[in-house]
């Protein structure tokens, strides 16, 4: 019997950040999500959407990580990965979204499938809102 992922307990989204004050404050006042802890000044855990998003300072490697350097974007423009949030209503979770100060690429657009708006946080990870249509205009490559 698979052990992996079927025990597993949670899924965590690990985003190294270049300033731990200014994106703690970004992720609870603008996103909404809520601090669950801060550790030695270079992490803080926040619970959102039911999912655990954690935020590290960059840093060198480690014994566990020998290869790997941690650092924030340095091309927001060329993300390699993004945090999707589905919800009920875009245009709404987008007016109440700026009016906390996201700074959003564009106002939702709507596609047969689906209305989505993506924004970032202060170091330049991408977020993207989605509201989703009937799963037969879902779009097929």
């Amino acid at each position: 019997m698979p052990v992996f992922p079927d025990d597993a307990a949670d899924l965590t989204r690990l985003l190294v950040v270049a300033d731990l004050r200014r994106s703690v404050a970004w992720y609870r006042d603008v996103l909404g999500a809520e601090l669950v802890g801060e550790y030695g000044g270079t992490s803080a855990v926040f619970r959102f959407v039911e999912c655990w998003l954690l935020l590290v300072t960059g840093g060198e490697p480690t014994a566990d990580k020998p290869t790997v350097t941690m650092a924030p974007p340095t091309e927001p423009e060329r993300p390699s990965a993004e945090v999707i949030v589905a919800g009920p209503d875009c245009r709404a979770a987008h007016a109440e979204l700026a009016s906390r100060g996201a700074a959003f690429l564009a106002d939702p657009i709507e596609y047969a499938w689906e209305i989505r708006a993506f924004f970032r946080d202060p170091d330049g990870h991408l977020f993207e809102i989605s509201q989703r249509k009937h799963e037969s205009a879902a779009p097929t490559g």
